[in-house]
């Protein structure tokens, strides 16, 4: 109310009180103190000024110079674009910190499931059996990797079972796939009945989620940790001796386009992700209606609409609603 912070700085002091990283609190801090919103307000003025540039386009006819054909515009606009692509990407990799990937170890009972988790771990999180049906609920842990969160659950066997309280912890096991960012589908490759049933099983999981097909216990068949690139990609390694954990690891980090968080990280939301994404696409449409229609007054109304969207991230352009859901996240006085 006071002009002190904006609305992307007021976030990211509940970002600094929850970061589960010093990445993350480092990137939290630095949009703190108004690094995101500086690059946020750059982006906006020059989109401002390109809208300038094209209304006096059309406030002018007269003029013998053909603004809109003018190669200043067009360089202009192609220069908005690149910025859009460079923030979009810093936003991302700081939604990443904060957020994190949900993960979901799923599989046939006794696949290595659990094994799996505790290497991810470090520890032992997760009772392991030679037992079927061991794990019966959700076992969740968070654990990172070069900053990169990940939120990984453990999930029941997927068998059809008549005992009630494992049926129970299936059920449970596909809700979770179904809300996964990627699921690591575990299968014993060892066991030639199982990489028979491998392309049924994943035909079984939930349509759209990303999965990765991991071929445990190598260790038995003396087979060598690598990675085969295909739809599923394709991870063999040895949960029981960490054998290709590595391979694992850089994987998931190459899946999200993670890279270790530098000096440029900050943080930043969902909601600013969707904010960038919907100015973005006005833009496009701005450089499509300038170059296939030469229409001015359709180039300046969707720069007007991209100028809108970046305001919606500092707070310029805002709802009560939005900054009831907004602060309702806060925890203060605790």
């Amino acid at each position: 109310l006071n002009d002190k912070l904006d609305l992307a700085q007021a976030e990211a002091v509940a970002d600094l009180i929850e970061s589960g990283s010093a990445q993350a609190a480092r990137a939290a801090l630095r949009s703190l103190q108004g690094e995101f919103s500086a690059q946020v307000h750059d982006l906006a003025e020059a989109v401002l000024e390109l809208r300038m540039w094209v209304e006096a386009a059309i406030d002018f006819p007269e003029e013998e110079v053909d603004f809109l054909g003018d190669r200043a515009l067009g360089a202009r606009l192609e220069f908005i674009r690149q910025r859009f692509a460079s923030l979009a990407e810093t936003a991302r990799q700081g939604a990443l910190l904060r957020d994190g990937l949900t993960l979901v170890i799923a599989g046939r009972p006794n696949a290595g499931k659990s094994s799996l988790l505790n290497r991810l771990a470090g520890y032992d999180a997760a009772i392991v059996t030679p037992i079927p049906g061991t794990t019966r609920d959700v076992l969740r842990e968070r654990i990172e990797i070069d900053g990169l969160p990940l939120h990984v659950l453990d999930t029941a066997g997927l068998r059809e079972s008549p005992d009630e309280v494992e049926a129970e912890g299936i059920r449970r096991a596909h809700r979770e796939l179904a809300r996964a960012d990627r699921v690591l589908y575990v299968v014993d490759a060892s066991d030639a009945g199982a990489m028979d049933a491998v392309a049924a099983d994943l035909a079984a999981l939930p349509g759209g989620v990303p999965h990765t097909l991991v071929c445990n216990k190598i260790d038995r068949g003396g087979g060598e940790p690598r990675v085969e690139q295909g739809d599923p990609p394709r991870i063999h390694l040895s949960a029981a001796t960490g054998n290709g954990l590595d391979l694992l690891r850089a994987h998931l980090k190459e899946c999200v386009g993670f890279h270790p968080a530098g000096s440029g990280v900050l943080s930043a939301r969902a909601r600013h992700l969707e904010a960038l994404r919907r100015a973005r696409a006005h833009v496009e449409e701005a450089h499509r209606m300038l170059t296939e229609r030469h229409a001015g007054e359709l180039v300046a109304q969707e720069l007007t609409d991209a100028q809108r969207h970046l305001g919606e991230i500092t707070g310029e352009v805002t709802s009560d609603d939005l900054l009831g859901r907004i602060f309702a996240s806060f925890c203060i006085g605790k």
